[in-house]
């Protein structure tokens, strides 16, 4: 039996990541409440949870159990079980109460769930966490957003189990009112989808042609992650590489179904981009990638151009110096989303508050994330000194790589779709020119000239 109003937060939902987010609460000094709608489950997770953490199959009693206002976080499977989960609470909660909802939800389905409890007096938290279930028990990276008196409220909790970043600093923030915690979070996906399509890449490159053992691989990652580019993502893509079957001593890496799944966030970013005419060419490819990797392969009838046997030699040193420009566009890509989305929907998004929550807990945490947090204080990233230095030090080798690649017949089109990407950004002609005459030439869509001012309309047949 749960002792009456004395729980600061419940949990709603313990599988492996409710159960560790409420262990965490209770590390970090809360009285804690938890509940699971299957019976079964309470019964498995009772035992690890007591004493610490207070259990009950009975949904009422759960709520009984809190302070007031009454704190809950949801940790459920985003969609259907979300809004069943809300319509049980709904009649057990009063005007003033928080309900938080943790899962990877599309932020319009959480402006949806905020607008229907507002009608009850009841605030709706959207919450990105990052960090997968170790995140979750010792501290994950936290992304808010809603009414600002809820998240003012609820902030006390996140930021005690939030990660702590080097200087000490919780990777917690709030992003604004709305879908922003939910819309931060996903574009955190993107980002992730981005990163690990271009270390896949990375790895087919380095097998073959690059001829490199998975030890080997595994040892150019540890060194990568050395330098500029370290980052979590390198980390584990080490591990992996090093990693035996226990069965066969094969690496197991190569006994994995080269098929990729997904959940569906990389395709909501993508999305997004195009509702906010934001181009993200690298979450795209990683996207298309995954779908690719789905499909039947044909017989291989590349047909491969000659290369240099001094680009094979080098080529983990080479993809090594080219990493940090594309880690560099596949962040900028999702910082140009976020401020897009936020000036849209007027969310007043900090996007070195985004930066600096990123750089510990997370799946995207890495060491540059210091310096673009700083870039961002005069907007865009690749206007900034870091950029440059960067840029400077990686775009020659991105370029060898790609042209590499291109003559091996490996597919990259993460690594080669941020190189036109950073290309695209700084060349001064794109080609449009063209197609504004085009589409004038063909539908009488006008255009703009370069010499005077107005929206122009030419007769194409009078050449005269």
């Amino acid at each position: 039996m749960l002792s009456q109003s004395s729980a600061d937060i419940a949990v709603i939902g313990l599988g492996v990541m409710g159960l560790n987010l409420a262990l965490n609460f209770a590390d970090s000094g809360f009285k804690v409440a938890a509940f699971d709608p299957f019976p079964e489950v309470v019964e498995k997770v009772r035992g690890g949870l007591e004493p610490k953490v207070g259990v009950t199959g009975a949904l009422e009693e759960l709520i009984g159990s809190l302070k007031k206002p009454a704190k809950i976080l949801i940790m459920v499977k985003a969609g259907g079980p979300i809004d069943g989960v809300i319509n049980s609470l709904i009649p057990l909660l009063a005007p003033g109460d928080i309900i938080m909802d943790g899962g990877n939800t599309l932020y319009q389905d959480t402006v949806r769930r905020q607008d229907t409890l507002a009608e009850h007096g009841i605030h709706f938290v959207g919450l990105g966490v990052s960090g997968g279930q170790e995140g979750a028990r010792h501290g994950p990276a936290l992304m808010a957003g809603g009414a600002p008196e809820a998240v003012k409220a609820v902030a006390p909790l996140l930021s005690a189990i939030a990660a702590r970043a080097h200087d000490g600093t919780p990777c917690y923030a709030a992003h604004g009112p709305g879908g922003a915690g939910h819309f931060v979070k996903m574009v955190h996906n993107g980002i992730e989808y981005a990163l690990m399509q271009m270390l896949a890449e990375a790895y087919l490159l380095m097998s073959d042609p690059g001829n490199m053992s998975a030890s080997e691989i595994s040892a150019a990652f540890e060194d990568w992650n050395k330098g500029p580019a370290a980052s979590y993502l390198i980390e584990i893509s080490a591990t992996v590489m090093a990693t035996k079957d226990l069965a066969t001593g094969k690496p197991l890496v190569e006994l994995i179904r080269d098929r990729a799944g997904h959940k569906g966030t990389g395709r909501w970013t993508v999305e997004a981009g195009f509702d906010y005419g934001i181009a993200l060419p690298a979450v795209a490819a990683a996207f298309l990638a995954r779908a690719l990797s789905a499909r039947d392969r044909l017989p291989d009838t590349r047909a491969k151009l000659d290369y240099t046997p001094d680009m094979v030699t080098n080529i983990a040193g080479m993809i090594g110096e080219a990493f940090p420009a594309v880690m560099l566009a596949a962040y900028a890509q999702g910082f140009d989303l976020i401020q897009a989305a936020s000036d849209e929907q007027h969310w007043d998004t900090d996007l070195r508050a985004v930066a600096k929550g990123w750089r510990a807990g997370c799946i995207i945490r890495a060491a540059m994330l210091d310096p673009i947090s700083s870039s961002l204080d005069n907007g865009d990233i690749l206007a900034s000194e870091f950029a440059a230095k960067t840029l400077a030090a990686s775009e020659r080798p991105l370029r060898q790589i790609v042209q590499f690649a291109t003559a091996a017949g490996v597919p990259v089109p993460a690594l080669y779709s941020a190189l036109a990407w950073l290309d695209a950004r700084r060349c001064p002609v794109l080609g449009a020119n063209l197609i504004q005459g085009q589409r004038d030439l063909f539908g009488a869509h006008t255009f703009e000239r370069i010499d005077q001012a107005g929206v122009f309309h030419h007769d194409w047949d009078d050449q005269a």
